[in-house]
């Protein structure tokens, strides 16, 4: 079974490659680098957890090594820890300004260079918890909409580049503020608990990403998916949330439904994701006006998507 995290050596010297290797591999996955253009090459493809680079090497040293690190937004932001056998603390001073992380002397030793990584490492999880948590929602546990805004952006532009199309859903629960006023709070997180459980269960697979937009309102993120299988997905959620048949007392007994809107298109210059939004959002309304518990669907640029 693989290492959940994944370390970067970067080293002229081929024994320092090989005991670092061998201190660290029960612990990390290794990636091994023989000179500072390998290792800005290896970090840009592999994209490593975490990066121990050599300073003095031949053609780049660790320093302007760091410094092209530094310099490329798929980079910068991997933590470096500096392995030298320079040890005045001007070298030092510069490594850190640069942006390490941690700055080791040599000679090696296993007990250190494992604790320090070890130290990094812990930092980098509590990054990502933290990092997480700050893109769910905590009632739902869904992603919040600060993620939904991230990966919107990033989804368009990738299919854009891929010229696929892009579907995007957005869901409402029907009579949410009367449900509320009658059954209290309490009662109606419940329910958005069990409606967004049925949402990601329907949404968790081929990059999907559903979230808690605000309020009893959700949207769903669908790349590479059509028209007609979006339609259908969304059919399949609204099915089953009156399947669960949460008592909803309006005028008479009824239960609790939800109304969608969808709009798909493929991504282009003429066009931004807000427009992608609005169409879905304007099928929304229509599926609301026509009785709610269903689906629409509306074209977000003049040609349908199929």
């Amino acid at each position: 079974m693989p290492n959940s995290f994944s370390v970067l050596i970067i080293d002229d010297e081929i024994i320092n490659l090989q005991i670092i290797s061998d201190i660290l591999r029960s612990e990390v996955d290794i990636i091994m680098a023989k000179s500072g253009e390998q290792g800005v090459r290896k970090a840009l493809e592999l994209s490593p957890d975490l990066i121990l680079l050599d300073v003095m090497m031949p053609d780049m040293d660790g320093f302007e090594t760091m410094e092209k690190l530094s310099q490329d937004s798929r980079t910068c932001d991997i933590p470096v820890i500096f392995i030298t056998a320079l040890d005045d603390i001007k070298n030092e001073e510069k490594g850190l300004l640069l942006g390490a992380s941690d700055y080791i002397q040599k000679p090696i030793h296993a007990s250190i260079i494992k604790a320090r990584v070890a130290l990094h490492l812990k930092l980098i999880n509590q990054h990502r918890i933290l990092e997480r948590l700050s893109t769910i929602d905590p009632l739902t546990s869904l992603a919040n909409r600060r993620k939904y805004e991230e990966t919107i952006r990033s989804e368009w532009k990738l299919m854009e580049e891929i010229n696929e199309t892009l579907s995007l859903a957005v869901i409402d629960i029907d009579n949410f503020k009367q449900y509320n006023d009658f059954y209290g709070h309490a009662a109606g997180d419940k329910v958005l608990q069990k409606v967004a459980a049925i949402l990601a269960n329907n949404f968790k697979h081929n990059s999907n990403l559903v979230a808690r937009y605000g309020g009893e309102e959700f949207v769903a993120i669908m790349p590479r998916t059509s028209k007609k299988e979006a339609l259908q997905r969304l059919n399949k959620c609204i099915s089953e949330v009156q399947e669960m048949a949460i008592t909803c007392k309006k005028e008479n007994d009824n239960v609790v439904t939800i109304s969608a809107g969808v709009s798909s298109i493929i991504p282009n210059d003429g066009f931004k994701f807000e427009s992608l939004f609005a169409a879905a959002d304007e099928a929304l309304y229509l599926a609301k006006y026509e009785g709610k518990n269903q689906v629409k669907w509306k074209s977000a640029k003049a040609n349908d998507i199929a």
